[in-house]
This record gives structure tokens, sequence and C-alpha cells, in this order.
């Protein structure tokens, strides 16, 4: 047995050597086979991202191993991930990334290089107009903060979304106005103009903790059709107002109109009609009411 295994000395196994160039080729093709997770560290890109374009046709793994599911990427695939970031960069959606790579072609045309000018051009005007109106309001919190406690201000003529309702304590205008007026403005589709100015006015003859027969009006862009709970209509413009700050809940609200009337007299001013109250901070976005800001704001000559 170990005689047949055996071979005489000149016939002895030989090994033949390979080439440098054929080693180097080899291990490329080795060094070419990269995980999922070593293709995501190299690109820079999660692997959250390479398996969503993978579900979108757009890179699909060069190899899958039928028994473990593995996915590997090649080298080539490198250049096809990078072509898919710029393309995005440049505002094009992976569904025409997808067309433009499916042709072979990772270059758009002229004329989808146009489109995408003239979209550009239209969210740039967007976002103008939209740095516009945040300016706008920043400035107006801005003064609304730093305004004495007293202020002469005109009030133009507006648009008002409506609504009338008679609530039984101040405690309720709040839940009312998130609960009620919001959904069905939004419902209506209303659009009201930033920095946006929403106020309140009382229709009872004389003073109730209960039962308050209360208005409230919201600014809006345009006017729409009437509801069961809101109604539209344009006020007309409040040549001279006294504006004063109030912090705190509203059933404090006879603090500042306590000292709102001794200014009026004291000033030589006359009360010409319903005075506003106009909400700036309340439990829509502050859930201390002790940090709750409105301001008063009374028609005067």
């Amino acid at each position: 047995m170990l005689k047949s295994l055996t071979r005489p000395l000149g016939h002895a196994l030989t090994l033949q050597p390979i080439s440098n160039k054929h080693y180097y080729r080899t291990m490329m093709i080795y060094k070419q086979k990269l995980t999922i997770g070593e293709f995501s560290k190299l690109m820079q890109t999660t692997v959250k991202t390479l398996r969503h374009y993978e579900q979108k046709g757009l890179l699909l793994p060069n190899e899958v191993d039928e028994w473990t599911g593995y996915r590997y990427y090649s080298i080539d695939q490198m250049q096809r991930l990078q072509s898919i970031r710029d393309l995005q960069r440049l505002g094009f959606s992976l569904e025409e990334i997808k067309d433009l790579l499916d042709d072979d072609s990772s270059t758009p045309s002229i004329r989808q290089m146009d489109e995408k000018i003239s979209e550009t051009e239209r969210q740039l005007r967007q976002l103008v107009a939209r740095r516009e109106k945040l300016l706008s309001w920043r400035d107006s919190r801005k003064q609304i903060t730093t305004m004495e406690k007293f202020s002469i201000q005109s009030l133009p003529s507006i648009i008002v979304a409506s609504h009338r309702e008679v609530i039984p304590n101040y405690a309720a205008i709040g839940p009312m106005c998130v609960e009620k007026i919001g959904p069905e403005m939004q419902r209506l589709g209303c659009k009201c103009p930033p920095p946006g100015y929403c106020f309140t006015v009382e229709h009872n003859k004389e003073y109730t903790p209960t039962d308050i027969d209360i208005e409230y009006c919201e600014q809006v862009e345009e006017m729409g059709e009437d509801s069961a709970i809101i109604q539209f209509k344009r006020l007309p413009e409040v040549s001279k107002a006294l504006c004063v700050k109030h912090v705190g809940p509203y059933e404090r609200f006879y603090e500042s109109y306590t000292e709102a009337f001794r200014y009026i007299e004291e000033h030589g001013y006359r009360v010409v009609g319903q005075h506003r109250t106009s909400y700036i901070d309340g439990i829509w976005n502050q859930k201390d009411p002790e940090k709750w800001l409105s301001i008063i704001q009374i028609p005067i000559a």
C-alpha cells in the first residue's frame, strides 16, 4: 500500500510558480468583492440607503449569496453610486436617476437640465418669499417682546375668519381655539399671513366670570365660504389704538385693563370702539400660563 503511494525520486511532484501578474490579478478580483458593510463604509453611505437604492432598482448588488443572502458589491458600483449622489444634489429624483442610468447615461439631456434650472428658479423664488415672511415674523416678535407696556399703534383693515360662542370661562378660550376653530379653519383651507394675528372681542354688556359671549377672529389672506363654525368678514382700519402688554393667564386681564384705562384717562384719550385682545403666546405653544403673552388693543381718539 505504501509502495503504491510513493513515487520514484525522479518523478517528484513539482509546483508551478505563479507569476506576479497572475497573483496581482487574483488579489484584485478578491478585493473587488465587497460586503455591503465594507461598501457602505468606503462610500460613507448607510446600509439602509443602499438597501433603499436596491429596492428602487438603482443600485443592485453585484452578487447575492444564495445560501446566506449576503450582498457583495464591486468597484465599478462605486462610480454608479457617486453618479446617483451627484444627480440627487442637482435635484433629480430617484425615478429620474434610474431612467438615466438604465439608458447607460448618467448625463441628463439639455432639455432635462433646462427643466431642472426652471424648477430650481421656481424653488428659489419660493425660498426667498419664505425668507421674507420669516424675517417679518421674527421682527414682529422682536418688536412685541421689546415693546413698552403701553404703545399707540394703528390697526390696518384686514379680512378675518370669525367664530362667536358663549364660553363658560376665560380658561375655555385655549381649548376652543385648538380643538374647534383651528381644525375648522384647516378644513376650509384658510391661509394666514405671517406673523399671524388673532384676537377676541367680548360682546357682554357687563362683566361676568361665566357665560362669556366672545368672538374669536384670525386674520386670513382672502374671504372664504362661511360654515356653521366660521364666518368671514372684513374689518375696517383703526387709526389709533392703545396697545397694552399682558403677561399671565386670562383670568387676570382685569389687571391690565385697570392700567389701560388709567393711562387713557391720564393722557386725555377716550375710547371709540370695541377693544380687542390679541394672543401671542398661549396654551398652543406655552404650557406655563404665567408666560402667556397677550396684547390688549383699545381704539382711542
